[in-house]
C-alpha cells in the first residue's frame, strides 16, 4: 500500500525538520570544522529526525488511538508495519549519509544518536526519563556536525540546545491532558530567557539579537500558557471553574491541550533562532543570519501539518 505525501508528511512531522540542520551547522560553526561535508551530516541528521518521528507513531498506535486518532495510523491512512520499515529505512538512510559524510568519525556520534532516538521512542518516552532522552538527541546531533574536529568545542552548544530540548519535551508531555497551574509553565520560560541571556551575553550583537529572537518567539507561547491568552488559531486554554484562584490572587489559569500544543510547536520552530545565535556566536554572522531565517518558514508550514 503506497502512502499519499501528505500522509508520510505528517507521519514524520516533515515541516519540523526546518530545525534539525541548524544543530548540525551550530555544531560545526563551534568546532570551526563548517565545509562541504556539513551538509551530508545535515542530511543524516534530519533522516534519522524523521525515523524518530515515524518510530514514535508506530510506538503509540495504540495510545494514539485514542488520544490522537487523527494521525495517519490509527486513522487508516498509512499501515503500521509500513511505518515501522519508514522508519527502519530512514534511520539506514541516515547513518549511511553520516559514514559517506563523515566516515569512522561521524559514525561514532551518529550511531549511538539513532540509538538514542530509537530509546526514547520505544522506552524512555513515556517514563520520567523522557524529557532528558529528548535532549541527549538533541545534543548528540549538535556534536554530530563536530565530528570532524574536536567535539569538546561544541559542547556549550550542544548543552544549550539539549536544555531547550528539555522544555520543549517537558511541555510537550502535557499536549493532551493540559497544564492545571503555574509551575511548569513558569519553569521552562524562565529556563527559556536564562538560555538566551547566556548566548546573547558571550556572543556578538548579532547572536544577542538572534538570542532576542528565539525568547520572544517561543518565550511569548509559554506566557500564553500563564496568562491564559488564546492561541494564535483563536482557541485559549481550557478553564475549569473553581480549580485555580482567580487571576487576581497570583495564579494562572489552567491551560488546555491546544494552548498547550501551540507553545510546544513555538518551541519546535523557535529552534532555528537559537541554533542561529549559537553560529553567530562562533563568528559565523551571516550563516547564522541565515539559520534562523528558518524559522518564520517552519511557522507557515507548521499551519499546514503540524510539527507535534
Amino acid at each position: 500500500m503506497k502512502a499519499p505525501l501528505r500522509t508520510l508528511a505528517e507521519l514524520v512531522r516533515a515541516p519540523a525538520a526546518l530545525s534539525v540542520p541548524g544543530d548540525v551547522i551550530a555544531g560545526a560553526a563551534a568546532a570551526g570544522t563548517l565545509g562541504r561535508r556539513t551538509a551530508g551530516l545535515a542530511g543524516a541528521s534530519v533522516c534519522l529526525y524523521w525515523a524518530g518521528m515515524a518510530a514514535n507513531d508506530w510506538a503509540d498506535r495504540d495510545l494514539d488511538a485514542v488520544e490522537r486518532p487523527e494521525r495517519p495510523i490509527p486513522s487508516g491512512r498509512i499501515p503500521a508495519p509500513a511505518a515501522l520499515g519508514v522508519a527502519a529505512g530512514l534511520t539506514a538512510a541516515g547513518l549511511t549519509l553520516a559514514a559517506r559524510a563523515g566516515g569512522a568519525r561521524a559514525l561514532a556520534v551518529a550511531v549511538p544518536l539513532a540509538a538514542a532516538v530509537w530509546a526514547y521512542d520505544l522506552r524512555a518516552k513515556n517514563t520520567a526519563a523522557g524529557p532528558v532522552g529528548m535532549a541527549l538527541c538533541r545534543g548528540l546531533d549538535v556534536l554530530l556536525g563536530a565530528s570532524a574536529g574536536d567535539p569538546v568545542r561544541a559542547m556549550p552548544a550542544a548543552l544549550v540546545v539539549a536544555a531547550h530540548t528539555y522544555t520543549v519535551t517537558e511541555l510537550s508531555r502535557r499536549e493532551v491532558s493540559g497544564i492545571a497551574g503555574p509551575a511548569l509553565p513558569t519553569a521552562t520560560l524562565a529556563a527559556t530567557a536564562g538560555l538566551a541571556a547566556a548566548v546573547a551575553a558571550r556572543g556578538n550583537a548579532s547572536a544577542a539579537m538572534l538570542a532576542g529572537e528565539y525568547l520572544t518567539s517561543y518565550g511569548r507561547a509559554q506566557a500564553r500558557l500563564l496568562t491564559g491568552a488564546p492561541t494564535a488559531g483563536g482557541t485559549g486554554p481550557l478553564r475549569t471553574p473553581g480549580t485555580v484562584p482567580e487571576a487576581g490572587a497570583g495564579a494562572a489559569s489552567p491551560a488546555g491541550p491546544a494552548a498547550v500544543r501551540a507553545a510546544v510547536g513555538a518551541g519546535i520552530t523557535a529552534l532555528p533562532s537559537l541554533q542561529g545565535a549559537l553560529t553567530a556566536r562562533a563568528g559565523r554572522t551571516w550563516l547564522g543570519a541565515a539559520v534562523a531565517a528558518v524559522a518564520p518558514l517552519g511557522r507557515l508550514l507548521a499551519r499546514k501539518i503540524s510539527p507535534t
